[in-house]
C-alpha cells in the first residue's frame, strides 16, 4: 500500500511580517531591508517559531519586533554573542542577528571576529548608513573622513572602518553586500547567506534619508551600484574578494564577494560532537559536591 506524505507548508512574504508597525522615518532604507529578509524567509521555508532573530540597539535593531519569528532586542552591541549562545542551546534554531554600522563595528566589533572564528551558523545583517541614526547624527565607525556631524562640526579627522576588509580578513566563509536599491537582488542574498552552513555576514547599504549624505541615498546607490556577478567575479576566489573590498567607500560592489567552497565544521556541530563523546562521564550530583564541599 503506497503511503502519502503531506506535502510540505508553503511561505509568503506576509507570513513573516508582525503587526507591529515600523517607525523608521519615511525612505528609510531598512523599510527595503526588511522586505527582503521577508522575501529571503519565505523562500528558506521554515516557519517562523522555528526562527530566532536577535538585534542590538539602532534604528535597524528595531527589526525583530516586525518579524513574527522569536525575537530577542539586546543591549547595544551584544547581539552575536546572544546569537552563539541560542544557537548552541537549540542548534535546530535558524538564527539571524542585525544591527547598524554602530552596533556592530563600534561597541560591537570585539564581538565580531570572535564570532567569525567559532562559525556558528548564523547570519548577521549589518545596515551600514555611515552615521548613527536614532542618536541624531553623531559619527560611527564607517564614516567617511571630513564628514561634518554634530559630534565633527569641522569634519571628521579618523579614516573609516572597511566593514568588508574587516570580515573577510578575520576569515569570514561568506560575506556579501547589498542594497535595498535592488530589492531582487537583496533578498536573494539573504536567502544564500542563510542557507550558507557556517557564519554568514551581509553588509547591506541601507541609507539614512534624515542624516545621511546624498550621494547615499537610494536613488544614488541605484545610479552607481555594480554587480559583482555582470563583472564576472569568482566568490570562491579570496584574493578576489579582497581586493574589490577595499573600494568600500569609493564603488558600490553588491552581491557575494566570497563564499568559502568548503565550508569548516560550525561550532555547534563540533559541541554536539564532543558531548557524545564525553556522554555518560559526567560526575553524580554528590561526586560534584564533594569536589568543592568537605566531608
Amino acid at each position: 500500500m503506497e503511503t502519502l506524505t503531506a506535502p510540505a507548508p508553503t511561505y509568503a512574504p506576509k507570513d513573516f511580517k508582525s503587526d507591529l508597525k515600523p517607525i523608521w522615518c519615511p525612505g528609510c532604507g531598512d523599510f527595503g531591508v526588511v522586505q527582503a529578509i521577508y522575501r529571503a524567509l519565505a523562500a528558506i521555508g521554515r516557519p517562523a517559531h522555528e526562527i530566532a532573530f536577535v538585534s542590538g540597539i539602532g534604528c535597524s535593531s528595531r527589526i525583530p519586533g516586525y518579524t513574527t519569528a522569536y525575537g530577542f532586542n539586546s543591549v547595544h552591541g551584544r547581539a552575536l554573542p546572544i546569537a552563539q549562545g541560542i544557537k548552541l542551546a537549540n542548534p535546530d534554531l535558524l538564527v539571524l542577528a542585525a544591527g547598524g554600522d554602530g552596533d556592530g563595528f563600534s561597541i560591537g566589533g570585539g564581538h565580531v571576529p570572535h564570532a567569525i572564528r567559532r562559525n556558528p551558523d548564523i547570519t548577521y545583517i549589518v545596515m551600514d548608513n555611515q552615521i548613527y541614526g536614532l542618536t541624531k547624527g553623531q559619527l560611527s565607525p564607517t564614516s567617511p573622513r571630513g564628514l561634518k556631524t554634530v559630534t565633527s562640526e569641522l569634519g571628521s579627522l579618523e579614516s573609516p572602518v572597511n566593514p568588508l576588509m574587516y570580515v573577510l580578513a578575520y576569515g569570514a566563509p561568506f560575506v556579501a553586500q547589498g542594497t535595498p536599491a535592488d530589492m531582487p537582488g537583496l533578498a536573494a542574498m539573504i536567502e544564500q547567506a542563510i542557507r550558507y552552513p557556517g557564519f554568514a555576514f551581509v553588509n547591506v547599504q541601507s541609507p539614512c534619508v534624515t542624516y545621511g549624505e546624498d550621494e547615499g541615498q537610494v536613488k544614488a546607490q541605484k545610479a552607481r551600484m555594480k554587480s559583482l556577478e555582470s563583472l564576472g567575479h569568482d566568490p570562491t576566489n579570496l584574493l578576489a574578494a579582497l581586493n574589490l573590498a577595499q573600494a568600500y567607500g569609493t564603488e558600490l560592489y553588491t552581491g557575494v564577494l566570497y563564499r568559502n567552497p568548503s565550508p569548516a565544521p560550525t561550532f555547534e556541530s563540533l559541541v554536539l560532537e564532543r558531548q557524545h563523546e564525553h556522554a555518560g562521564e559526567s560526575p553524580t550530583r554528590e561526586r560534584v559536591l564533594d569536589l568543592f564541599l568537605p566531608r
